[in-house]
């Protein structure tokens, strides 16, 4: 278990919140509790890590409404909504916003501690995907634009004849173009680039 990840506990009963961190403390995970959505919204920020149990219904602001200021802030870690059967399309509509996961009240411990679990290795594989898109995105930055311009016809499948004659140069500085795009990106091979450009790209997609 990275030290780092931590359960963020959220709900306006206090017995529940000191279940729940007791429980979750009992197997080494660390965790938080919070009285309410906006005890937590003064502590959220984006480099957060971990995941979030969240209770649905709460005085002042609901859990659902706590997901979509979190959303708007991109906080995104996974949510784990605690709901009542009576609040069940509310968790319903949480999902359909982003919610990981939501369980029924009164839910089974071990089976909350799956779903926590379950929520920390989705973090923890989303932060390593956004890392390796971030690192391969830094490999394209030394590029010039006439680089660019070349790899842009590289990505769209065209051969060294046609990009040079759409870019009004020789073959031969396609070459030397082409070479030096692998060796900036650090590629060996045509799909090697290929792929890392792809990867790369996923950076300002999302």
């Amino acid at each position: 278990m990275n030290p780092d990840h931590i359960v963020h506990v959220v709900d306006d009963d206090d017995a529940v919140r000191q279940a729940l961190c007791a429980l979750l403390a009992s197997v080494g995970i660390n965790a938080r509790a919070y009285a309410s959505a906006t005890q937590f919204l003064e502590a959220a920020s984006p480099d957060m890590a971990g995941c979030i149990v969240l209770d649905i219904r709460m005085p002042g602001m609901s859990g659902l409404e706590l997901q979509q200021v979190l959303n708007s802030r991109s906080i995104l870690l996974p949510v784990i909504i605690v709901t009542g059967h009576g609040d069940v399309s509310m968790a319903v509509r949480a999902m359909k916003a982003g919610a990981a996961d939501f369980l029924l009240k009164p839910f089974n411990e071990q089976e909350l501690l799956d779903r926590i679990q379950k929520s920390l290795e989705t973090f923890a594989a989303t932060q390593l995907e956004n890392r390796a898109r971030q690192e391969a995105a830094q490999r394209f930055v030394g590029l010039t634009t006439r680089e660019r311009e070349v790899l842009a016809r590289v990505m769209a499948g065209q051969h060294n004849k046609a990009i040079a004659f759409d870019l009004g140069i020789s073959e031969k500085t396609v070459d030397v173009h082409r070479f030096n795009i692998m060796r900036k990106t650090g590629s060996r091979t045509l799909p090697e680039l290929i792929q890392l450009r792809l990867l790369a790209d996923q950076t300002t997609e999302s």
